[in-house]
C-alpha cells in the first residue's frame, strides 16, 4: 500500500491531475539540482576563488619585503581597546639597515603588534615604494577564502533553486485548486440536486 500511496503521481489514476505531474517532475528535477549542480557550483566558484586568491598571494609576496627593524620612536602609552579576534597594530617609528656594504640605516614609520616597547626587533613588512604594508596573503587566507566563497556560492545556488521549486509548487496548487473548483462546478448539481446557476 505505501508504494501505491507513495508514487500515485507517476501512474495514471483517476485522482492525477497536470499540476500533479508537473510538481513531481520538478521535485525530480529539484532532487538532482540539489545533489549536483549546487555542489558542482560550490566547487566551480572555490576553484576560482582559490586560483584569484593565490595570484594575489604571489603578486603581493613578489612586491612586498620584510627587514628585521628597531623600535625607535615612541610607543603609546593606552591603545584604543576593540574587541575582535585581530591582533592589535600602532604606526611607530622603525630603523633598520638594508643589507650590502655602504648602506645607510634608513627611518620609517611602521605598523608593530600591540605590546612592543622602544628597542625591541620585529619584523616589519615594505612594498617596493617603501610604504609598511601587511604581510603577504599566507596560505590559510587563501585556503579560507577559497571555502567563503564556494560554500556562499552553493548556499546561494541551493538558495536559487529551493525558490525556484517553491514558485514552481505554488503555481502548480493554484492550478490544481482551480481544476478541483470547475470539476466541482460541474459534480455538484448531482450531488446536491440543485440546478447549476
Amino acid at each position: 500500500m505505501g508504494d501505491r500511496v507513495r508514487g500515485w503521481r507517476w501512474r495514471k489514476n483517476p485522482l492525477r491531475r497536470r499540476s500533479d505531474v508537473v510538481e513531481a517532475w520538478t521535485a525530480l528535477a529539484v532532487a538532482i539540482l540539489l545533489l549536483v549542480a549546487v555542489p558542482l557550483t560550490g566547487v566551480v566558484a572555490g576553484r576560482w576563488a582559490h586560483d584569484e586568491a593565490q595570484r594575489i598571494a604571489q603578486q603581493q609576496s613578489a612586491e612586498r619585503h620584510r627587514v628585521r627593524a628597531q623600535v625607535v620612536g615612541g610607543v603609546p602609552d593606552s591603545l584604543p581597546s576593540a574587541d575582535g579576534v585581530r591582533a592589535r597594530t600602532y604606526r611607530v617609528t622603525v630603523r633598520w639597515t638594508p643589507p650590502g656594504a655602504g648602506e645607510k640605516p634608513r627611518t620609517a614609520t611602521a605598523r608593530v603588534p600591540e605590546g612592543t616597547h622602544r628597542g625591541d626587533v620585529v619584523d616589519v613588512w615594505f612594498d617596493t615604494r617603501g610604504r609598511s604594508v601587511p604581510p603577504p596573503a599566507a596560505t590559510t587566507v587563501v585556503w579560507q577564502h577559497t571555502l567563503t566563497m564556494g560554500v556562499c556560492a552553493a548556499g546561494g545556488a541551493g538558495a536559487v533553486v529551493l525558490l525556484g521549486y517553491g514558485v514552481v509548487r505554488r503555481v502548480a496548487m493554484r492550478h490544481r485548486l482551480g481544476e478541483w473548483d470547475r470539476e466541482w462546478a460541474r459534480t455538484e448539481p448531482e450531488w446536491t440536486r440543485r440546478r447549476p446557476a
